[in-house]
């Protein structure tokens, strides 16, 4: 059976068909809005909605042309119903429903966006070995859980003010780097050597929760830092910044891998594609002894291929939803 999924959670507009029989994606197809939002420093929820609505229609034709397969030939439809902005959300949740019902009522699904990200990396390397501790570091979301089972999350931690992604968005915006935030920042820490005029950014350590992250002081550090000291040198200073962010991520995972019986590190997100990141977490699973998982980084950033995937996976684990299914902007995982 083919499942076409959908994903308009917030600045992508995805569609992707999943082959069940074969195991494999037969389509994927991704329409950035970064041109958009750019010169705003960030997602504009009002244009986000507006160019879903706009192009959704066009991308989920150019999924199913690349997958070689028509409308009549999908079994059922999965569409990312939360968390995400609720405008976004409401764009490709009426169009899967729309679709639904117009092939006669086929099966439907809404799927956890948080829960695709961990499970995007099954695509590539099949089910991962449980229990197992999973994290998602996104522009939305610093989330880290322990999976005992298939479909069962425990919240370990999470972001109690800005996400990894968006701290790493808005230092960009303070520092003139452009956006999306992350990825320059990235590339411009690449050619920073050791022992660069930089300062060493604190790390949060929080009261409570060890495992939870908080990432809005170290924000405001870069913030006092170039108000007292200007700009200087701005490679400098993202490198610091990736590094702090990296560094308070990997020991929050590493604190975790010592409280907790798990075999596997299972990560994913848009921040996932940091070359950084992922060697850190890499070196935590190695340390600790679990084998560690992230997918590829076209499957890290938002897609609607582990949106088809885990529409599949949750068809088969509990069957369709009722067509009565709302957004949920601020969904929980396991919800």
């Amino acid at each position: 059976m083919l499942t076409l999924g959908i994903e308009t959670s917030c600045d992508e507009t995805a569609a992707a068909v999943y082959d069940a029989a074969a195991g494999r994606m037969l389509g994927s197809v991704v329409a950035s809005q970064v041109r958009i939002h750019r010169e705003y420093g960030g997602v504009v929820p009002e244009l986000a909605s507006r160019e879903h609505a706009a192009v959704i229609d066009g991308v989920v034709e150019e999924a199913l042309s690349e997958a070689g397969a028509g409308l009549s030939d999908v079994g059922a439809y999965a569409v990312t119903r939360g968390p995400g902005l609720v405008g976004a959300l409401l764009v490709g949740l009426t169009f899967a429903k729309g679709l639904s019902l117009g092939m006669g009522g086929r099966p439907f699904v809404g799927v956890n966006h948080i829960e695709a990200h961990l499970l995007a990396v099954e695509l590539e390397g099949g089910p991962v070995e449980l229990p197992a501790l999973g994290l998602v570091v996104s522009g939305g979301h610093t989330t880290l859980v322990l999976m005992d089972e298939p479909g069962s999350y425990r919240v370990l931690g999470r972001t109690r003010d800005d996400a990894a992604g968006e701290a790493l968005d808005k230092a960009a915006k303070l520092l003139g780097l452009g956006y999306p935030g992350g990825p320059v920042i990235e590339r411009l820490s690449r050619g920073v050597g050791e022992g660069a005029a930089a300062p060493r950014f604190p790390r949060a350590r929080l009261k409570g929760n060890k495992l939870d992250f908080s990432f809005s002081g170290l924000k405001t550090a870069l913030l006092y830092h170039v108000r007292d000291n200007g700009m200087g040198d701005v490679p400098a200073l993202a490198a610091a910044f990736q590094e702090a962010v990296v560094d308070m991520i990997a020991s929050t995972v590493a604190a975790a891998a010592e409280e907790c019986p798990a075999v596997s590190l299972v990560a994913g997100g848009g921040v996932m594609c940091n070359g950084p990141l992922r060697a850190a977490l890499g070196g935590v699973a190695d340390r600790a002894g679990l084998r560690f998982h992230v997918p590829s980084p076209a499957l890290c950033a938002d897609n609607a291929a582990m949106i088809a995937y885990t529409g599949h996976v949750l068809l088969a684990r509990r069957g369709p939803d009722d067509l009565s299914m709302d957004a949920d902007p601020a969904l929980g995982l396991g919800e």
